[in-house]
């Protein structure tokens, strides 16, 4: 038999695919993505090529009238500017507060263990929409009404749920011999989790860090509800939308999705880790 034989061999134990499968991700791809590429298109077309029909699904004329129609809209650039700090401020309380509870309910067997992750689960069965009156009045009494401070507490309640959940099972993952032989080495529990666990759950962290930012960047109506004035990126497009021309709507859509994709990218090394995989 020859090398190219030898070579073109499939190894033992590795399992066909069928070619429709590649098939119907490609589709699934495709069709996930055509919104994204259609709002990017006419983000970046002329005013009068977004209006036009058909539409061209290839950028016809690259401008950035559109993009800077929108972006000199009143009140965009701050509601940006605090949907990224309520963004960030959501995800930092979250990882802080998450962090430690999904490390106690994976490590520590304690009577009721059960019945705390059941009720970490059903926190997110409440609507918000039921929540709105009484947390409106909560905040207008303790000063947190129309503030980015109380948009992220908020955000951070709707959160922790998942970043709970996310980490605990991160946690569970990860073995507690090596935390152990951590400790016969001289650390303490401390230093164990912060030298072994820690490093080693960092893609959970990872994606429970890519999940809180994106709840709040996308969230918009706890900020409607809890904001007047101050109002993130999703609570004023959304109190814009009525009689906004098209131009406004997509480049709208277009300023909502891009943050997602750039978070997405700059942590996608360690999501890849997950499945053994660091890209470079």
């Amino acid at each position: 038999m020859s090398a190219a034989q030898v070579r073109s061999r499939p190894k033992k134990g590795s399992p066909r695919v069928h070619p429709l499968i590649y098939v119907a991700a490609i589709a699934i791809t495709i069709f996930m993505l055509m919104p994204l590429w259609l709002i990017f298109i006419a983000a970046f077309s002329t005013q009068a090529d977004v209006y036009s029909f058909p539409k061209s699904f290839v950028p016809v004329h690259f401008s950035t009238d559109t993009m800077q129609f929108f972006l000199n809209s009143p009140g965009v650039l701050p509601a940006a500017r605090r949907s990224l700090t309520v963004g960030i401020g959501t995800l930092i309380l979250a990882l802080a507060i998450g962090t430690p509870a999904g490390y106690a309910l994976a490590r520590f067997r304690f009577p009721g263990s059960n019945l705390i992750t059941l009720v970490i689960l059903t926190t997110r069965s409440f609507p918000v929409l039921v929540l709105s009156i009484p947390l409106a009045v909560s905040f207008l009494t303790w000063g947190l009404y129309d503030t980015q401070q109380g948009v992220s507490l908020v955000h951070t309640a709707m959160a922790l749920p998942t970043t709970v959940l996310i980490t605990s099972a991160v946690f569970f993952g990860v073995p507690a011999d090596l935390e152990e032989a951590a400790l016969t080495l001289g650390c303490t529990k401390v230093g164990a989790f912060r030298r072994v666990a820690l490093p080693m759950a960092l893609p959970g962290l990872a994606a429970a860090a890519l999940l809180t930012f994106l709840l709040s960047w996308n969230e918009v109506f706890a900020a409607t509800i809890l904001t007047l004035l101050n109002r993130t990126l999703p609570a004023q497009i959304l109190n814009s939308l009525d009689g906004a021309p098209l131009t406004y709507q997509f480049a709208g859509g277009f300023m909502l999705v891009v943050p997602s994709m750039v978070f997405i990218f700059l942590i996608r090394r360690y999501l890849v880790s997950s499945w053994g995989a660091v890209t470079k």
